[in-house]
């Protein structure tokens, strides 16, 4: 989280031509850019000993700092060896959690690079909330920790019990996919609404964690809804509730396999709890490249989606040609052509039922896959 807070500030630092400096809500120093003229002694010692001096607190808050709810130009002070300043609280749901810091001079910034500045802060605030959280669980410890209880390291659990989680909890797993390409932008925004589903359901002890395509959180007792709280399109997988954190590995697998079958196959809607699955619960671990022979010839050719279409609308409504000619308003002569001709090429028999069964697996494994 450091390195990430750092980023930002480096980067706004190059929008606005001029040195940013990062403080959290008790006036220590998180993160600065490059440090160029104009220099003043307060931020040089800020700087040096990661904190200023009581008597520049205390001149800063009678300059109504902690009471601002936006960007302020705080007034030299040439005693204090302090040179005219803007400062942008950053604010989460209106909780104070740190100062974003511009000197104004050399020359005095302008009201667009002020706006620029403004516009960063809810998201440092973002950052310095997750900072905040767990009792004072260092940020990355607390990644390590969930990492670890993700992948069943009874250790990393014991971590974050001592930490302040519920032992004798029950726990729910949601894991957040993405539509499209992951990117860091999408990262991003996975990372901000999760820290906000963490504000709001704060007495949930939540957890989460973000990883290259999808986000994790860890509430204890029952799901929330996560996909109307993130502001990019994402599907949703809930695993089965658990005893405990230490079982949250298990529930993870599942929240993350319905989450893969929410994004691939229609009719799931946005979330998709395990146990909602169906079929799809069971196909969890196979390959979709092992599929019966007559599905892989009918998939080598791109000109078989009308079968292919014809053929699971059939294995669906269990071998009843009246609903499939119904559903896919053939006329019934129709339907019976296109079920020889899968017979044909496919080298099977429809009237068997282990050919069936066969069948209508490849096909769903095939749709999971991404084949179909």
């Amino acid at each position: 989280m450091s390195e990430d807070l750092q980023n930002v500030i480096e980067e706004l630092a190059l929008r606005l031509g001029r040195p940013v400096l990062l403080e959290d809500h008790l006036q220590r120093v998180i993160a600065y850019s490059e440090q160029t003229e104009p220099m003043d002694d307060v931020r040089r010692d800020s700087i040096l000993r990661r904190h200023t001096t009581s008597e520049v607190r205390r001149w800063l808050r009678a300059a109504g700092i902690f009471d601002s709810l936006g960007a302020l130009r705080v007034p030299a002070a040439t005693g204090l060896g302090l040179l005219p300043r803007v400062c942008v609280p950053a604010r989460h749901e209106g909780r104070l959690l740190g100062f974003l810091w511009m000197i104004d001079s050399g020359p005095p910034m302008s009201d667009e690079d002020v706006m620029t500045a403004a516009k960063a802060a809810p998201g440092l605030a973002l950052a310095l909330f997750h900072n905040s959280l767990m009792s004072g669980l260092a940020a990355r410890r607390e990644l390590e920790a969930v990492t670890g209880v993700l992948g069943g390291d009874l250790q990393a659990a014991r971590t974050l019990f001592e930490a302040g989680f519920p032992q004798g909890e029950a726990v729910t797993v949601l894991v957040a996919r993405p539509l499209g390409e992951p990117h860091d932008a999408v990262r991003l925004a996975l990372e901000r609404g999760l820290l906000a589903v963490r504000f709001r359901f704060a007495s949930r002890h939540p957890l989460h964690l973000v990883r290259y395509d999808h986000g994790v959180l860890i509430v204890t007792g029952e799901p929330v809804d996560l996909h109307r709280m993130i502001d990019i399109p994402v599907v949703v997988g809930v695993g089965r509730a658990r005893p405990s954190l230490v079982n949250a590995a298990s529930a993870y697998r599942e929240a993350l396999h319905a989450a893969e079958v929410t994004a691939r196959i229609p009719g799931f809607g946005p979330t998709a709890a395990w146990e909602k699955l169906g079929v799809y619960r069971m196909l969890r671990g196979l390959s979709g490249d092992d599929l019966h022979p007559g599905i892989e010839l009918l998939l080598s050719d791109p000109g078989n989606h009308v079968l292919l279409e014809t053929l699971e609308t059939y294995l669906d409504l269990a071998g009843s040609a009246v609903a499939t000619a119904k559903v896919l308003r053939l006329h019934r002569t129709s339907l019976y052509y296109r079920l020889q001709r899968i017979e044909e090429l496919a080298t099977t028999n429809l009237k068997n039922g282990d050919e069936r069964l066969a069948l209508h697996l490849s096909l769903k494994l095939a749709r999971l896959a991404g084949r179909l």
